[in-house]
C-alpha cells in the first residue's frame, strides 16, 4: 500500500486514484514522456517566450542601423562639392563668388586709423584692400580735417597723398559743412548724430598686375543726420569706387579714387524707421574688416 494513504499525489501534483492491486503505485507518464512519478522531474518550461512578432520588429531596427552606417560612411568622401559649402580647398576646385577661399586676408590694421593693412599681394588681396578703402573714404570721419588726413596718410600711396588732401579739403569746405548741418568740425547739432556709412556689396578687378590694380567697388551707402529734428533724414543711396592702386610699401595703397552713381536697384516697399530707431542702429551696429 502507499505510503500516502489509498489516495496518493505525484510529484508534479496530480490526482491519480488508488495503486494498482499488485500493490505497485501506479506510475503515471505525463504526455512530454520528459519524467514520471518517480523519475527526475522534467526541466522547468520558461514563465514567458519572446514573440515572433517582437523578433521581427528587432531585426528590422538592426538592418535599419547597419543600412545607415553604411549609407553615411559611404557618403562622407563625395567629391560633388556641393555640400560643403567651402572652396579653394586641397582638392584644387575653383573658387566661387561668395565663397572663402581659405586664405587670411588681412594681417593687421593701421594703429591710428584702425583701418586693416597689409593685404596679399594678389588680385583677391587688391579687391580686399579697395573694399575697405572705400569703407574709410566713405566714412563720416572723414568730414574732420584732422581726422581725415589721418585717413589718406593710411589709404593712399605717399606720391599721391598731399594732392589727394588738397582736393578733399576743397571738397569738405566749411561752407559744404555748413549747409549739410554741420560744424567746423564735422560733428551735428546737440541731440543730433551724423551717418555717413560706405557697405561694398561686391568688387571687381578691372585691372591687374603683382604691382598695379584697378578695382571697382559696388556699394550701397547711408548719409544724413539722424534725430527729432533733423532737416536731412538719413537717406540710401548707390554707387560705385574706382580704386586704382600701387603695390607699395609691401601693402596695397590706393593712387587715385572716383565715384558714379549706380547701379541701383529697385526699392523695395519698407516703411521707413523713426530718427530714433535710426539713432540707436547707427550706434549700436559697428562695421566689418571686408576681404574678397
Amino acid at each position: 500500500m502507499s505510503p500516502h494513504g489509498d489516495d496518493h499525489y505525484d510529484s508534479y501534483g496530480g490526482d491519480h486514484g488508488p495503486a494498482g492491486t499488485d500493490g505497485r503505485l501506479t506510475r503515471t507518464r505525463l504526455p512530454d514522456g520528459d519524467g514520471d512519478a518517480f523519475g527526475t522531474g522534467r526541466r522547468p518550461r520558461p514563465t514567458t517566450k519572446p514573440s515572433r512578432s517582437l523578433l521581427t520588429v528587432v531585426t528590422v531596427v538592426v538592418l535599419l542601423i547597419a543600412a545607415i552606417a553604411f549609407a553615411n560612411r559611404g557618403g562622407g568622401d563625395s567629391d560633388d562639392g556641393d555640400g560643403g559649402g567651402g572652396s579653394g580647398d586641397a582638392k584644387g576646385k575653383q573658387a566661387q563668388s561668395t565663397a572663402p577661399t581659405g586664405e587670411r586676408p588681412v594681417k593687421g590694421k593701421d594703429t591710428t586709423t584702425g583701418i586693416a593693412t597689409g593685404f596679399p599681394r594678389t588680385e583677391q588681396g587688391a579687391q580686399s584692400a579697395a573694399a575697405n578703402y572705400a569703407v574709410a573714404l566713405g566714412s563720416a570721419e572723414m568730414y574732420n580735417r584732422e581726422r581725415r588726413r589721418e585717413i589718406v596718410r593710411a589709404v593712399m600711396a605717399p606720391s599721391a597723398s598731399a594732392a589727394f588732401e588738397q582736393t578733399l579739403d576743397k571738397a569738405y569746405s566749411l561752407n559744404v559743412l555748413k549747409r549739410i548741418g554741420l560744424d567746423k568740425d564735422g560733428k551735428a547739432p546737440e541731440g543730433l548724430n551724423f551717418v555717413s556709412r560706405t557697405v561694398p556689396v561686391g568688387t571687381k578687378a578691372t585691372n591687374y598686375s603683382e604691382n598695379t590694380a584697378t578695382v571697382e567697388v559696388w556699394s550701397t551707402g547711408l548719409s544724413g543726420i539722424a534725430g527729432e529734428s533733423s532737416k536731412r533724414p538719413v537717406a540710401t543711396d548707390w554707387f560705385t569706387v574706382t580704386l586704382k592702386l600701387s603695390w607699395t610699401g609691401n601693402d596695397w595703397k590706393v593712387l587715385t579714387h572716383s565715384l558714379k552713381d549706380g547701379p541701383a536697384p529697385v526699392s523695395a516697399d519698407v516703411p521707413a524707421s523713426t530718427a530714433e530707431e535710426i539713432t540707436g542702429a547707427v550706434e549700436g551696429y559697428g562695421g566689418f574688416t571686408y576681404a574678397r
